[in-house]
């Protein structure tokens, strides 16, 4: 039996959606070996400036940063050539130079890149280095660093079915459905310990629970959507309300206004930390953005929901995955100039019958990949061995 450590080097970052599905697979390559009596020695290759920069230290993995460029977007092709493109593009060969020297020192035995402007430098290198690349995709289409990257790699790791019939030809041989991991604390809540830890006495447990999120920093079009139903949703359902730690203070204010009985169904929160395993436990129906992160997790688990993208997200990706679980009737999707009537008639048939929610919850659950990290866990093993 190998007992030699496994070396594997992570690239991607930037945003929590290509961190933590990265950090996922590397915890779950560390058990599997860790079962095996071997060791994983990682090395994340990252920008000093993205979430990854904190993260992989936090979690006692070695950090080297790397230069890269940022590529705007632009459908006119003049814009591409802008002063900011041509210089960020002029860093990308530094960065390459930086990484090669680092997976030249390093020697892993697969490099794995999960997508994020720093992908491109490290997968470029890892081909110099001869070095087995697997590539993940969170998102339904491929993003651009991905794309990028796509003929330089052993395996292609997507999250859905779709993604396949959007690949070429060449790259989908070496492209396999994964899912997008999700960590594994995140499946394992119970809907009581929320109850308790929130102090949540006020919930009416014949009600339906709708929780409320826009993610770390808060929606502000979610929250004023959810405000201008707030009343005659709190008659419906129990919510809980995660708005933002900037959002906080202004809708604690409007919801001192609300009658007694109502205010006691209504939990307002900043943020929602370690309590969030056990909030989406209790969740009948979520309304959140549509980032591949949260699609994963809620797929996973069945969780029905209302999906407000955020219009911003690059490549219009955030409104390609909710329309995507939408045609599969595992979700409802509003976009554009949502109003309160829109979420209105979006929310009141699932809150009404039971039944639709859970018809809605099991197709959610169809295109859930709950064991997506072991997936990508095989396929890592799998490029070491043939590559």
């Amino acid at each position: 039996m190998n007992s030699a450590p496994f070396r594997l080097v992570v690239t991607g970052g930037g945003t929590g959606g290509h961190t933590y599905p990265a950090l996922t697979a590397v915890r779950t390559l560390q058990a599997r070996l860790a079962a095996e009596g071997r060791a994983l020695e990682t090395l994340w290759i990252g920008t000093a400036e993205g979430l990854e920069a904190r993260v992989a230290p936090a979690e006692g993995i070695a950090f080297t940063s790397v230069v890269t460029g940022k590529i705007r977007r632009s459908k006119n092709p003049i814009k591409l050539v802008s002063p900011a493109n041509v210089k960020d593009m002029a860093r990308v060969p530094l960065g390459v130079l930086q990484a090669r020297r680092a997976i030249e020192q390093f020697r892993p035995d697969v490099v794995l890149a999960t997508g994020g402007y720093v992908a491109v430098p490290a997968g470029l290198a890892a081909r110099m280095c001869h070095r087995p690349l697997v590539l993940h995709e969170q998102t339904v289409r491929l993003g651009l660093a991905n794309r990028k990257l796509a003929s330089a790699a052993a395996r292609i790791c997507v999250s859905s079915e779709s993604t396949l019939q959007m690949l070429s030809e060449s790259a989908r041989q070496a492209a396999v459905v994964t899912g997008n991991p999700v960590r594994p604390e995140v499946l394992s809540g119970h809907a009581d310990k929320a109850v308790e830890a929130l102090g949540l006495w006020g919930f009416d447990r014949q009600l339906p629970t709708v929780y409320v999120t826009g993610g770390a920093q808060g929606s502000q079009q979610i929250n004023e959507l959810v405000g201008g139903v707030l009343p005659w949703l709190l008659q419906q359902a129990n919510v809980v309300h995660q708005c933002g730690p900037a959002n906080e203070e202004g809708l604690r204010a409007r919801a001192a206004g609300l009658p007694a009985e109502l205010a006691g169904r209504y939990y307002l929160a900043g943020f929602v930390g370690a309590e969030l395993p056990d909030v989406l436990a209790l969740a009948d129906v979520v309304i959140s953005r549509s980032g591949a992160g949260t699609l994963a997790e809620l797929t996973a688990l069945g969780k029905p929901a209302v999906f407000v993208p955020l219009a911003s997200s690059a490549g219009n990706e955030q409104a390609h995955n909710a329309r995507h679980l939408q045609g599969a009737g595992a979700a409802v999707t509003l976009e554009g100039e949502v109003t309160a009537d829109q979420v209105r008639n979006a929310l009141g048939p699932l809150l009404a019958d039971a039944r639709l929610r859970e018809t809605m919850a099991e197709r959610a659950r169809a295109y859930g990949r709950p064991d997506a990290a072991d997936r990508l866990v095989d396929e890592i093993l799998s490029a070491a061995v043939s590559g």
